[in-house]
C-alpha cells in the first residue's frame, strides 16, 4: 500500500540551497525534481503560456498533466515574461540570490534575453550556472534544436536497435533526456561541493549528444578503444538477436545464466550433465564465443516448464531471473510495496495522487516531497515579496505583462 508523502524535503541533503530553474519540458525539470526531492528550494520560472509539458497527457486539472505534476513536485512556480525588461530584471534579482541557475535554452536565445552566464556571474560570482541543451557549444552542431528522438539518432542508439530489429528504432523511453538530467544533477552537486571547499562558482555545460555518446560507449566501445581498433564499437552480447526474454510453457521470463557457477546450477536444474561437460559452454568465454548455440539450448530447456516453476527454481539457485512486468504492474509489485516506493499525496486540486518516491535512501537526511507541482504562477507573489516588492509594485508589474499571479478563483477544470 502506498505510504503518505511526508515533508522530508526540508531535511534533505540540499536543504538551504536555492535553485532558479528556467528549464522546461523534461530534461531540465527532471534534473531539478531530483534536487527538490533532496531538499533544495526550486523556483520554477515559466512564461505566461506555461511549460508545454503542462498540456501533455491526461490531466484532472487543466494545465497540470500527470507528467508535469510528477516532474515538478515540490517546486515553487512563478511567471515572468523574460522578453520584457522588467521581467528580465526580476529574473536577475532572483539569480543574484540563487546558489544555482539553470536553463535549457539554446545559446543565442539565452544571450538575447541577457541571462547568460556572464550576465548572472556579474551580479553573483559564486553562482553555479548550468546550461542544458542538445550539443556542446564548441562544436559545429552547436545551436541546433534537439529532442530525445534526434539525440537517440545522432548518438547511435537508434541504429543499435537495428542490430536486433528489421530497421532502426527509438527505444520506448526518453532515455537521452533522462540520462542527461541525471548527469546534470551530479555535475551541479559536484560543483556545489567544489564551491563549499572554497573553489567559487562556475559554469556547467550539460550537452545531451555528448552525454549519450559517452553513455553508449561504456560497453559498446569494445575493441574500438585501441589504436588501431581491434574491432567495431559494439558489445556483441547486447546486440545478439538471442538477447531477449525466453518463452516458457505459459509465458515468458527473463533469465541471465552468466557466470560459470550459474551455468553449472542451471544444467543441474535442467538435468543435463552433458551440457556441463560440453566444450562449447565450459567457460564464460566459451559461452560468449558460441552465443547462438548457448541461447538456443537455454531457450529449449526453458520451454519445458511454466514461468512460475522456473522463477521459483532459478531464484532458489541464485540465477538472475525476473517476471516480465508491464509498467502498470509496477503499481502492484510486492517488492515496491515493501520498500514504500509509491507515495500518496492529498492534493487540494487533483485529490489523491500516487507518485514514485525518491528512490535513493539517506539515513540522516531523507529525501521526499510534500506538495505536487504548482499551478501556473502560483507562487509569483510569495517569491517576489521575498525580494521586497509590495502589493502596488506587483499590481503594476502584472498590469504591464512582466509577471502573472495565480488566483484560486481562476477556472482550472478542462
Amino acid at each position: 500500500m502506498s505510504q503518505p508523502a511526508s515533508d522530508k524535503s526540508a531535511k534533505g541533503p540540499l536543504a538551504g540551497i536555492r535553485i532558479l530553474d528556467l528549464t522546461s519540458v523534461l530534461m531540465g525539470p527532471y534534473c531539478t525534481q531530483i534536487m527538490a526531492d533532496l531538499g533544495a528550494d526550486v523556483i520554477k520560472v515559466e512564461s505566461p503560456d506555461g511549460d508545454t509539458s503542462r498540456y501533455v497527457g491526461p490531466a484532472r486539472t487543466k494545465g497540470r498533466s500527470g507528467m508535469f505534476v510528477n516532474l515538478n513536485r515540490g517546486k515553487r512556480g512563478i511567471v515572468l515574461d523574460l522578453r520584457t525588461e522588467k521581467g528580465r530584471d526580476l529574473c536577475l534579482r532572483l539569480a543574484a540570490k540563487a546558489d544555482i541557475v539553470m536553463h535549457s535554452m539554446r545559446k543565442p536565445a539565452i544571450e538575447k534575453l541577457g541571462l547568460d552566464y556572464a550576465a548572472v556571474a556579474a551580479i553573483n560570482p559564486g553562482v553555479i550556472y548550468a546550461s542544458l541543451y542538445g550539443y556542446g557549444r564548441d562544436g559545429r552542431y552547436s545551436g541546433r534544436p534537439a529532442y530525445d528522438d534526434t539525440i537517440q539518432a545522432a548518438s547511435g542508439l537508434a541504429m543499435l536497435q537495428a542490430e536486433i530489429n528489421p530497421e532502426p528504432q527509438y527505444v520506448t523511453t526518453v532515455v537521452g533526456d533522462k540520462v542527461s538530467a541525471l548527469s546534470g544533477a551530479y555535475a551541479i552537486m559536484a560543483a556545489l561541493f567544489h564551491r563549499q571547499r572554497g573553489g567559487g562558482g562556475q559554469e556547467i555545460e550539460v550537452p545531451m549528444f555528448e552525454i549519450m555518446a559517452s553513455f553508449l560507449l561504456i560497453e559498446h566501445i569494445a575493441g574500438a578503444i585501441y589504436d588501431p581498433p581491434m574491432g567495431p564499437p559494439v558489445y556483441t552480447r547486447a546486440v545478439t538477436p538471442f538477447r531477449r526474454p525466453y518463452k516458457t510453457q505459459d509465458g515468458y521470463v527473463s533469465v541471465l545464466v552468466y557466470n560459470d557457477k550459474q551455468w553449472r546450477r542451471f544444467t543441474e536444474l535442467a538435468q543435463r550433465p552433458d551440457l556441463a561437460a560440453d566444450e562449447r559452454f565450459r567457460s564464460q568465454a566459451d559461452r560468449s564465443a558460441n552465443m547462438a548455440d548457448f541461447c538456443t539450448i537455454v531457450a529449449q530447456i526453458l520451454e519445458q516448464r511454466s514461468s512460475a516453476e522456473w522463477l521459483d527454481l532459478l531464484d532458489k539457485a541464485e540465477i538472475p531471473c525476473a517476471r516480465l512486468n508491464k509498467t502498470a504492474d509496477l503499481y502492484t509489485d510486492p517488492h515496491l510495496a515493501d520498500v514504500d516506493f509509491f507515495k500518496t499525496l492529498d492534493d487540494p486540486r487533483d485529490g489523491r495522487l500516487r507518485m514514485p518516491g525518491h528512490p535513493v535512501r539517506f539515513s540522516a537526511t531523507p529525501a521526499g516531497f510534500s506538495q505536487a507541482a504548482p499551478m501556473l504562477g502560483e507562487h509569483t507573489e510569495d517569491v517576489l515579496r521575498e525580494l521586497g516588492l509590495d502589493a502596488v509594485e506587483l499590481d503594476e508589474l502584472e498590469a504591464g505583462g512582466a509577471i502573472r499571479r495565480w488566483r484560486d478563483d481562476e477556472k482550472v477544470q478542462g
